[in-house]
Parts: C-alpha cells; sequence; structure tokens
C-alpha cells in the first residue's frame, strides 16, 4: 500500500506524522510513503532527516493580523491544487493522512476529489477550520481529546490521542543519564522550561526577569528558548551558573527525565508528551493561534486537576513564583503527576496507524 502523510508547519504536526509513518511500517514493512509539506516551513528538513521522501507546496496560512498579505493565497491555493493532483497521479496513494498545517487542507481536498479514502488527524481539543469543512469528506477522524462530537460526526470518530516521539514512553531509568548529559546536581531540584520548536516570547521574557529568584531558590533550569531567541537570552543567563540555556532540546526524552516540574506552551504535542511522561505542569497558552486553541487545550487538562494554568499576559508577573510554589510543594506535584499520567494515550500512534490501514477495506 502507499500513503501519503500531509502536514506540517510546526513539530506539533511534523512529529506526529513521522510517528503515524513508523507505526504503519511496523504492520506493513513493505508499505510506501510520500509527505507533502509547505516550502519553507520546517517539515522540509525533519521529515527527510527522518528517512522519508517529501514533496514542498507554495502555501501558507491566513495571516489575521497582516491582511493584505493574503492578496496571493488564492493563487497559493490554486496552484498548490494543481500540483497535489500531479503528486497523487504520479504516486498513486492507496490512502491520504491528514496532520494539520498549511498544506494538509489542499493535499485532503484534491484526494477527496479523487475519491482516495482519506484519514484527519485532530490533535488539539478546539479543532481546525479545515479539518472541521473537511470531515465529510473523510472516512475516520482521528481525535485527542474527548467531546469531539461538537465538531465531527460521532460515527468519524475515534479517540486515539496524539502520537509521541518513541524515546519519551519509559524515562523512568534515564535520570542518571539525563543528569550527566546536562551536568546537572542529584542533589536539587530541575525546572525544565519549553516554548515549543519555535521557542516562546512571553516565557522567555517570564523567565529572564525571574533568573535571580530562580537562583536564590537553588532551582537548577533547563531553558529552551529557541533558535529565534537563543542570542538575546543566552547572555543573559551568562552569570548564572544554574542555568542552561539552549536554541533546541534534541533529547527531550533526558530533559523530561530530569524535570521535577515543566513550564510549556499548550500546544497539542506538548501536551500529550507530559501525560506520556507524566510531569508536574505549569501550561501557559500562546495567545497567537487559531480559535485560540491552546487554551482550550489547556483547560481539559486543569478541568481534570492535572496541571496549572498561567494566562500569557500574566505570565511576566506571575509564572516564575508559581513555578516555585510548584517546586516546594511535593503534594501538589505528586497530584499533578498522578492526574496528567491518567490521560496518557501512549499506544496512539499504533491505533491512528491501524485506522489508516484498515479505512475503505470495507471493515
Amino acid at each position: 500500500m502507499k500513503f501519503i502523510i500531509s502536514g506540517g508547519g510546526t513539530g506539533g504536526h511534523i512529529y506526529p506524522a513521522i510517528a503515524i509513518a513508523e507505526a504503519i511500517k511496523k504492520q506493513m514493512p513493505e508499505a510506501e510513503f510520500l509527505f507533502i509539506g509547505a516550502e519553507g516551513r520546517m517539515e522540509m528538513e525533519k521529515v527527510p532527516q527522518a528517512g522519508y521522501k517529501i514533496e514542498g507546496l507554495w502555501i501558507s496560512g491566513f495571516q489575521r493580523k497582516q491582511p493584505w498579505k493574503n492578496l496571493s493565497l488564492p493563487f497559493k491555493i490554486l496552484f498548490s491544487m494543481f500540483k497535489v493532483w500531479g503528486i497523487i497521479s504520479k504516486f498513486k496513494p492507496d490512502r491520504v493522512i491528514g496532520v494539520g498545517g498549511y498544506a494538509s487542507g489542499v493535499a485532503l481536498k484534491v484526494a477527496g476529489w479523487r475519491k482516495i479514502p482519506i484519514l484527519i488527524h485532530e490533535q488539539n481539543s478546539f479543532a481546525g477550520k479545515t479539518n472541521q469543512m473537511l470531515a465529510k469528506s473523510a472516512k475516520k477522524i482521528c481525535v485527542a481529546y474527548d467531546n469531539m462530537d461538537r465538531f465531527f460526526p460521532k460515527d468519524k470518530m475515534i479517540l486515539t490521542g496524539n502520537p509521541v516521539r518513541q524515546d519519551i514512553l519509559d524515562i523512568s531509568t534515564k535520570k542518571a543519564e539525563g543528569l550527566a548529559h546536562y551536568r546537572l546536581s542529584p542533589d536539587k531540584k530541575v525546572l525544565l522550561i519549553t516554548g515549543g520548536s519555535l521557542g516562546a516570547k512571553t516565557l522567555n521574557e517570564s523567565i529572564a526577569a525571574g533568573l535571580q529568584s530562580l537562583k536564590d531558590a537553588n532551582i537548577q533550569v533547563l531553558w529552551q528558548v529557541g533558535k529565534v531567541y537563543y542570542e538575546m537570552y543566552a547572555p543573559k543567563a551568562a552569570g548564572f551558573d544554574n542555568v542552561k540555556v539552549m536554541s533546541f532540546i534534541d533529547r527531550m526524552d533526558l530533559a523530561y527525565a530530569v524535570a521535577d516540574a515543566v513550564i510549556a506552551r499548550a500546544g497539542a504535542l506538548t501536551i500529550s508528551e507530559l501525560c506520556v511522561t507524566g510531569k508536574a505542569t505549569i501550561l501557559v497558552p500562546s495567545p497567537n493561534v487559531a480559535e485560540d486553541h491552546q487554551t482550550a487545550n489547556a483547560k481539559s487538562l486543569v478541568n481534570k486537576e492535572a496541571a496549572i494554568l498561567v494566562k500569557d499576559v500574566e505570565a511576566k508577573e506571575k509564572l516564575v513564583n508559581t513555578a516555585l510554589n510548584l517546586l516546594d510543594d511535593e503534594a501538589l506535584r505528586l497530584k499533578l503527576e498522578q492526574q496528567i499520567k491518567k490521560l496518557a494515550l501512549p499506544d496512539a500512534a499504533e491505533r491512528i496507524a491501524k485506522e489508516c490501514i484498515k479505512i475503505g477495506t470495507g471493515e
């Protein structure tokens, strides 16, 4: 069988897409794959690194803050549809899988016209407009949260969760390796800050403002600032030997293994990883995403007493103190760890792969 997997833009879309391909390969070793992404985006680098071919489209998202940039969008969509039509004609896929991102909507739309069985993977608790519109064409819609029937037909949905990187599925034996890797003391608590693959301005500003407080509390900090922000924030931490500043964390398994608490955005992949690793977490949802879906993601955990929410506009004032209180409150940390672990779906990739293979077979 041949599979096209389309989507990308951020690690939150790319890594689950790769995980789905890997899971399908385990079930069907002879399967062939082709990814479709957006030119100039992260997937054009990460997918080939994982060993898969990818085709890029001239496509971008709708610009809400700079509406004049949308003037070229109809031409991009039309051009990309013609390109996808050609890709499908040449590759002849048996299934097309959409994981979200700029390219996903175009690929699924054309696949629907070509009567190719479609599977949608909706990662967030508030479904994107594109996926909602494509739901009629989809054979199956894999979701990561309960109560998604407000967006999709109930008979098409299956709760699978979000695929996560295989190396974080069991971090229980990796703490000593992680401490050595990051040159951390086993006698001090560790706070991990991650703003996603691109970094997060508010998190970086908030942590920078609280570096002295973290040092005074004897807290070790693993701070992933993002490539864009590294040159700005690395010098700010130069005088703090308790702080490790990184543009990107390649070994997230080791970072999670050593963390006593985590500060993060509320992207779908990040939340799924936090659930699987069972980490006490403070979520700061980004307000700059479609339909404010990160706030919906965060509230789905907060409502189950599985995380703490700090609003983006309050982060500079509250975030570091909230983190210090959490690190000082062992009972609260334990409660959050127990509650978030209950939400983990570690076999999400395998569940989605099974549905990808099954759709269109009449089962």
